[in-house]
């Protein structure tokens, strides 16, 4: 078995493919967006290898969780992954199709049962962008048929009543998300994310609360890097696991 990689300032441990999709900064950003409390029970939708809810577990000793993914590789590395951070015993992973009809779903994923859900989607719809010819990593970035407002909606049906949804997408999916939002989510807050100061928006964090009727709020960019290259100080804390990025 390969040397994990570490994220967290070491605290994650991830066993990831040697090639393929890696985990990285989205999920990072994903998990220290999600707020989660003693006795949650969370969802990570299209988990991959576990990372955004392996970060809650290891954030929060008393909540329980599922890492749902479709792919048998990535599903399997995330049980591997679970065990290995010692959270096993509250994470379990759900090998499913996130569209699949409820008949057709495991037993552990019921409708509106997750107080928080957090989902890292693909970012591209199909014919968007050329897919690579890595199987694994075509998957991780390119929806199927289904768009970009049905993952959310499929993904807050998860949700309890009250419940938490969490997002990392690209800006030119938020009409898409606000769509699938109405009548679903409220109190949606839109975080944006830029590569530097001065730059274009590269990400949106998104968060909702199922059933809310608050109003959209857009809440002050992110920065990742500062002008020498390296991370800000804010992004240097959440990458080391000891700050959120507050929604």
């Amino acid at each position: 078995m390969p040397e994990p990689d570490r994220l967290l300032g070491g605290r994650l441990a991830l066993l990831q493919a040697p090639a393929g999709h890696r985990a990285g900064t989205d999920a990072v950003l994903l998990a220290a967006a999600a707020a989660i409390a003693p006795g949650d029970a969370f969802v990570d939708v299209g988990a991959g290898v576990g990372t955004a809810g392996l970060a809650l577990a290891l954030r929060c000793p008393d909540a329980c969780g599922l890492l749902l993914e479709a792919d048998a590789a990535a599903a399997d590395l995330a049980r591997h992954n679970a065990a290995l951070n010692g959270v096993g015993d509250r994470v379990a992973v759900v090998e499913a199709d996130l569209f699949a009809r409820a008949a057709e779903r495991p037993a552990a994923l019921r409708a509106e049962a997750a107080s928080l859900v957090v989902t890292n989607p693909p970012f591209f719809a199909a014919g968007a962008v050329r897919a690579s010819p890595n199987a694994a990593r075509a998957t991780a970035h390119v929806a199927g048929p289904r768009g970009h407002g049905d993952w959310l909606a499929a993904a807050a049906a998860l949700l309890a009543p009250k419940g938490r949804l969490v997002m990392i997408h690209r800006p030119d999916a938020l009409p898409a998300l606000l769509a699938a939002c109405d009548g679903r989510l409220g109190a949606v807050a839109v975080r944006p994310v830029l590569p530097r100061e001065g730059a274009d928006a590269h990400r949106i964090l998104l968060a909702g609360i199922k059933g809310s009727r608050a109003p959209l709020r857009i809440g002050a960019p992110l920065v990742l890097h500062g002008s020498g290259g390296g991370f800000t100080a804010e992004a240097e804390a959440i990458h080391r696991g000891e700050a959120l990025a507050a929604m």
